[in-house]
């Protein structure tokens, strides 16, 4: 089609338009909507990974002794893994085995006594084993992680309630990048079919785990060497 511009030159008008969707042919629809879905998706961070410090993570429970008093005791030398970003608690996923032939209750014959095959029979038993399965947020520092606990053989669901004491660079060389947690929760023993000795050994176990997971890998904000120290600080004060 011809048009008269303002010098009076004939000139094309482009009558050409971009097609709309809801203009298409079925056909070209159902191959323009798997273009887009054959597209390659968004590359999303992945939670950072973590392994537990045995060092610095202790699992302590107490339980009823024939109604005088709680016994206590801990367990040390836990080891696992922990997939974590403090901002999708959703996406985090714990792996923990914890050596209960580690378990101190402040008594050799009494450690003895308690990995005897009637109670947690730690020689065909050695190791706990628990693996997170969900997790629900509460806030930004706390939340409840549901998970698999195998105990003595049996296995059984088991909720923690989880808080989030820090996750910083560690202020001590390395210098890794570390995250704190406490955690509490309750269990019968019964449920694992540990069930001796029910007039003296009371059925709930109270459990309290204090965890610390270095970063695995480099940190954008992780330094090998430290921050240096204000000329304002204080004198360092003497050990006592």
């Amino acid at each position: 089609m011809l048009a008269t511009d303002r010098c009076g030159r004939n000139r094309e008008r482009d009558t050409r338009t971009v097609p709309r969707i809801a203009d298409m042919n079925p056909r070209a629809r159902l191959l323009l909507l798997s273009l887009a879905l054959a597209a390659p998706p968004v590359a999303l961070a992945a939670p950072a990974q973590y392994a537990l410090d045995p060092v610095h993570t202790r699992v302590l429970f107490a339980i009823d002794h024939a109604g005088f008093s709680k016994a206590l005791g801990t367990v040390s030398g836990s080891e696992g893994s922990l997939r974590f970003d403090p901002d999708d608690w959703q996406a985090a996923r714990l792996d923990v085995t914890v050596p209960l032939t580690r378990l101190d209750l402040g008594d050799a014959k009494w450690n003895q006594a308690v990995l005897a095959r009637n109670l947690l029979d730690g020689e065909r038993f050695p190791q706990a084993h628990f693996v997170s399965t969900r997790i629900e947020a509460i806030d930004a520092q706390h939340a409840k992680v549901f998970g698999t606990l195998t105990l003595h053989g049996v296995a059984q669901e088991v909720v923690l309630d989880v808080v989030l004491n820090q996750l910083k660079r560690h202020p001590l060389p390395p210098f890794h990048r570390t995250a704190g947690f406490s955690a509490t929760t309750t269990i019968s023993r019964a449920a694992f079919g540990i069930d001796a000795w029910k007039s003296v050994i009371g059925d709930e176990v109270q459990l309290r785990i204090e965890a610390e997971a270095i970063r695995q890998g480099k940190a954008d904000d992780d330094n090998d060497t430290p921050p240096p120290a204000s000329s304002a600080a204080p004198a360092k004060e003497d050990t006592p």
